[in-house]
């Protein structure tokens, strides 16, 4: 799924697309893809197979059988000599799930390099609409752009295993899934050509060291120059006819590559292809680069042979989810999966102002399968100090930022009005639970289950509740304390942000109850002093009963998309101007509560074998 500027909106290639052996609705979404973007095609070569729906080695379906391999290398192979006998120049190896295979030729009558792009393999999706114009600038044979996962897999080996008994090259200590290159599709031995992980990895996935790296493999998105001459015998299929490696098209390509040219099959030789830079000088062939210097997209993580077709969906809508926060807005031509919505009382609040913004948010809610009721947000920048009055907020006494210095600002009005007026509705219209959204939320993987689970385990456990942080930044570093009888869930100590949070009808009341409009701090200043861990014993003698129950999703379900500092963050509370003066404007320097959290979390999944 390519997001963000398309292909064939930079060169106008032909598309070639194929589809067969699904169980699912490939066929439909590919239809209605079609649909919106042939127009900026010359012509389109579509080929659909629906029968059979299952290969008759597999296990389920997403087992990797060897007729599966069989049948993804010929078609790849089949695009690749369609590109060659097109005269194209390039063609990009690119991810759109891997429930079919398509390519793109590309024709020119300009001085242009004519594009041939894309196999569908991998799920990859790609938010940098300057990808293809990028690599083809690095005149390289094959080169990938590097993608993020919500783990540390990616598209790239930095090792190649070599011939050795499986004890030498893997330790006794090693987990199994180190014992092939995708160990939801292996699970043998150690043989040539299987992942070996190398010191070379982690510093560049985690773009420690910055540039384009040879490396003997890339695999879901990359671009073959078909006008160099070493790629003229690159190949998807037949394997090479010296290949004994195993029955992989990622791993018969890299071989291919290896042995293009003067290649001396000495690819898994002990010693070969340890290393990103190291122990390649001697190979020939046609080199294979990867390049991390900017952020490309994303690459789905890969589920396992017995997982199903919804643990690879749910997988799926996380990576759509986490490539939509690093767009301003959703592609229109992304294919849509709807479900059942939830009930109603879910709220966005977003400033009319901030389209982009909406836009971002509805279309993931309408990935997790969520109808919100969208809430205007009180615009604090439109507001002079004669309208706050009319509207009875006056500061309380004594308020001052704790970082600044400064004093409450017109954006921090408006935000705290904005959630007061959802409260009121949720008392008026007599709702018994609500959740409330911010609009630059990052839902963390099967958040609507994960929400659910801890809904019903409340319940369950007969445990009384106001409010529950779904994200926020955790002040003190003190361990707050588990909730007996329900999982992931903690008793909140003081704490900053309000993107988003699951409120009582009780608990909406409680927060009306002491009229805050009169005594107005930042409403992530209120909440604390309401279940009484502010620790400002001044601000907090102006509030009673301060006995709001409050808890905390442990770990977060839901993350800001951006931080201070970030190049695409911006603040309607923070930078503005003072509530009572239109001319005093402030800024975020100096506050803390808009920065990452120091303890470093990202919500990502940490395990040893998420390198794969």
């Amino acid at each position: 799924m390519l997001m963000g500027e398309a292909p064939q909106r930079l060169m106008s290639p032909h598309p070639r697309c194929a589809t067969d052996h699904n169980s699912d609705n490939t066929t439909a979404m590919l239809q209605e893809w079609l649909g919106a973007v042939e127009k900026d095609y010359h012509s389109v070569v579509w080929k659909v197979q629906e029968e059979p729906s299952s290969y008759p080695d597999e296990l389920g379906p997403k087992h990797w059988s060897d007729k599966r391999y069989e049948n993804v290398m010929k078609l790849k192979q089949e695009a690749l000599t369609y590109a060659r006998e097109q005269q194209a120049d390039y063609i990009l190896v690119r991810g759109l799930g891997r429930c079919g295979v398509g390519a793109e030729v590309g024709f020119s009558t300009s001085p242009e390099p004519v594009l041939s792009p894309q196999f569908v393999d991998t799920d990859s999706v790609l938010t940098n609409n300057q990808t293809l114009k990028f690599l083809m600038a690095q005149n390289k044979s094959v080169v990938a752009p590097m993608l993020d996962s919500q783990t540390f897999y990616s598209n790239f080996w930095c090792g190649i295993t070599p011939q050795v008994p499986p004890q030498k090259a893997l330790g006794k200590g090693t987990p199994p899934w180190w014992r092939s290159p995708l160990p939801w599709r292996h699970c043998a031995g150690v043989l040539q050509g299987y992942y070996r992980r190398t010191p070379d990895y982690f510093p560049t996935k985690n773009r420690q060291r910055v540039g384009c790296f040879r490396v003997p493999m890339v695999y879901a998105t990359f671009l073959i120059d078909l006008r160099k001459e070493e790629t003229l015998q690159l190949a998807f299929y037949p394997p090479h006819p010296n290949y004994t490696w195993a029955f992989d098209d990622i791993i018969v390509f890299a071989y291919s590559c290896q042995e293009a040219g003067e290649g001396d099959g000495v690819l898994g030789g002990e010693g070969a292809w340890r290393g990103c830079a190291a122990h390649l000088s001697h190979l020939a062939g046609a080199e294979v680069h990867v390049c991390n210097q900017h952020r490309f997209g994303y690459i789905n993580v890969p589920v396992k042979a017995h997982q199903t077709l919804e643990d690879d969906r749910a997988n799926f809508v996380h990576l759509t989810l986490e490539a939509m926060g690093s767009l301003c807005v959703p592609h229109d031509n992304m294919p849509h999966c709807w479900g059942s919505p939830l009930p109603p009382q879910i709220f966005l609040i977003n400033l009319v102002r901030r389209p982009d913004r909406r836009q971002r948010m509805l279309a993931s809610l309408q990935e997790l399968e969520i109808v919100p009721r969208v809430v205007d947000a009180v615009d604090g920048s439109t507001l002079n100090s004669s309208d706050i009055k009319v509207l009875g907020v006056d500061l309380l006494p004594g308020y001052y930022d704790p970082f600044s210095g400064r004093t409450l600002t017109k954006g921090e009005v408006g935000c705290f009005l904005s959630h007061y007026n959802v409260w009121k509705e949720i008392v008026s219209r007599g709702l018994e639970r609500s959740v409330v959204f911010e609009d630059d939320v990052r839902f963390e993987a099967a958040f609507p289950a994960r929400l659910q689970r801890l809904m019903e385990e409340l319940e369950q456990a007969q445990q009384d509740w106001d409010l529950i942080y779904l994200g926020r930044k955790q002040v003190n570093d003190e361990d707050e304390a588990p909730v007996k009888g329900v999982r992931n869930l903690v008793v909140a100590g003081y704490s900053y942000w309000t993107l988003a949070y699951a409120i009582s009808h009780h608990g909406a009341q409680k927060l009306l109850a002491t009229k805050p409009l009169s005594k107005m701090l930042p409403v992530d200043e209120y909440l604390p002093i309401m279940y009484d861990k502010h620790p400002n014993e001044d601000y907090k003698r102006h509030f009673s009963p301060r006995d709001l129950l409050v808890f905390s999703a442990h770990p977060l379900l839901v993350y800001p998309t951006h931080y201070a500092g970030d190049s695409n963050w911006l603040s309607d509370t923070e930078t503005s101007t003072i509530w009572d003066d239109d001319a005093k404007k402030t800024d975020w320097v100096g506050s803390q509560k808009t920065l990452r959290d120091s303890r470093g979390s990202t919500g990502h999944l940490r395990s040893a074998h998420d390198e794969l």
